[in-house]
């Protein structure tokens, strides 16, 4: 009783202590912005007058409003078809089990070792080759190619842990595969869909080396990768890079914080185990 009530204290401890080491950079960052523009501030003290003008300022200079117009247009592009994709390649891998589907899944597992540095300059070359260069297709299509060992992978899991029996009584009743797929799997894996879609929507929102190496013009990039853009012209002026990269920062800590639940549920489900 002793040993339990030690481990469940030093687990809060280490929960404190990790939210602490999460939280204080943004602490920090968000002081910083409040700053006068043109200083260097130091630690965290709070000025005698903040500036929160430096946030419009940010928000102006940076032309975010295009920016945030781009990145939308980018998610779009790439959240819906790769799981779409993700989700019949895993139905088929996890539940239908074609021939074959053991090599198969053996490469989409070899692709998960394949890091973006690593294909950041074939993929240029191939972008020039096509003509897609500077374009947004230039981010939206390699993106969906590079998700998808991971999305097929997450998918696999969930359905291969689907019970049988459901199919079965399914076929018996005259169900087609994809009436089987449609109405039955899909509607059965929305937490593992959803918690997948947050993945995929964080990911293709922070995604940076892609947007800068492949799309010079910042308006056709994704958020993370406009910064690179607004450091290069702010980037002696820290109280407006700060303000400029919380206000990146922002709509993937509002989307995680909203869709929190949904995606521990799918974790709880067992969307990753298998």
């Amino acid at each position: 009783m002793i040993t339990s009530s030690r481990e469940t204290w030093l687990g809060r401890v280490l929960l404190v202590l990790l939210m602490v080491f999460t939280i204080v950079p943004f602490v920090t960052l968000f002081i910083t912005a409040l700053h006068a523009p043109g200083t260097y501030p130091g630690g965290l003290s709070l000025p005698e007058t903040p500036h929160w003008s430096n946030f419009v300022t940010a928000f102006q200079s940076a032309n975010m409003a295009e920016m945030l117009a781009s990145s939308v247009l980018i998610e779009l592009g790439v959240v819906p078809v790769a799981l779409f994709i993700s989700t019949l390649a895993g139905f088929s891998l996890g539940h239908l089990r074609p021939p074959g589907h053991r090599a198969i899944f053996i490469a989409f597992l070899l692709g998960l070792t394949l890091p973006f540095e690593g294909v950041v300059v074939p993929l240029y070359y191939q972008m020039r080759e096509l003509g897609l260069l500077n374009t947004r297709w230039a981010i939206i299509l390699p993106l969906i190619g590079l998700y998808m060992p991971f999305a097929v992978m997450w998918m696999r899991a969930h359905f291969v842990n689907m019970p049988d029996d459901l199919s079965e009584a399914a076929r018996i009743d005259g169900a087609s595969t994809w009436q089987l797929f449609t109405r039955i799997h899909v509607p059965l894996s929305m937490p593992a869909l959803s918690s997948l879609a947050i993945l995929l929507f964080l990911w293709t929102w922070n995604q940076f080396l892609l947007a800068i190496v492949l799309v010079d013009d910042p308006a056709k990039r994704t958020m993370a990768g406009a910064l690179g853009a607004f450091q290069g012209q702010w980037g002696t002026d820290i109280p407006l890079l700060c303000a400029g990269s919380l206000l990146i920062l922002t709509p993937t800590l509002v989307v995680f914080l909203v869709f929190q639940r949904r995606f521990v549920t799918a974790l709880m489900q067992g969307a990753v185990k298998g």
